[in-house]
């Protein structure tokens, strides 16, 4: 069981190459199992692409991260305007838990837990691939995580992504070991 109390808002490194990061979330669990599973309400916080909930099958994400906010920013160079990724699906547990391959290297777990009105949602993600690959992972999920509990909140996320991105890639960099 996790110890709310003790909960950062930072990924970790739990092992060498597997980040885990945690958010609470408004509940019911089958309104946060929709935010990752429905395309639709995906494409708010991270990416648009239609999963079917059945291990083996895949499916396709695409990312517009500059249309997660209404706030103006700068894409760092390197990225694209679009960005896309072909998935498996490893696990189906609805509404507890979703795996899926992260393209050809890795894996992502979420895990949901209702604890009263509010869920606690755990990213896991595995076979990350070198130290600068962590801190761009580390950095997205943080920031796609913080949007994720605006837009389930019913709130507007007060940064744009982007400069959230970049910010926090600067950030892990300093907390995670090398």
């Amino acid at each position: 069981m996790t110890d709310l109390s003790t909960m950062d808002a930072y990924g970790a490194l739990i092992e060498p190459a597997t980040l885990k990061i945690e958010r609470m979330l408004p509940g019911p669990v089958e309104r946060i199992w929709a935010y990752l599973t429905d395309s639709d309400l995906r494409a708010k916080w991270l990416a648009w692409g239609t999963m079917a909930m059945t291990k083996g099958s895949g499916f396709e994400l695409v990312w517009r991260n500059d249309e997660l906010t209404d706030i103006a920013g700068v894409r760092p160079d390197g990225f694209s305007e679009e960005m896309r990724m072909t998935s498996t699906i490893v696990e189906a547990d609805p509404p507890h838990r979703l795996t899926f391959t992260w393209g050809e290297r890795g894996e992502v777990t979420f895990d949901l837990e209702p604890m009263g009105k509010e869920v606690l949602l755990t990213v896991i993600h595995r076979r990350i691939s070198d130290r600068a690959n962590i801190l761009m992972v580390g950095a997205g999920w943080h920031m796609h995580l913080d949007i994720l509990v605006a837009v389930a909140s019913g709130r507007k996320p007060t940064q744009n992504f982007w400069a959230g991105w970049t910010r926090l890639r600067d950030e892990y960099d300093r907390r995670l070991p090398v």
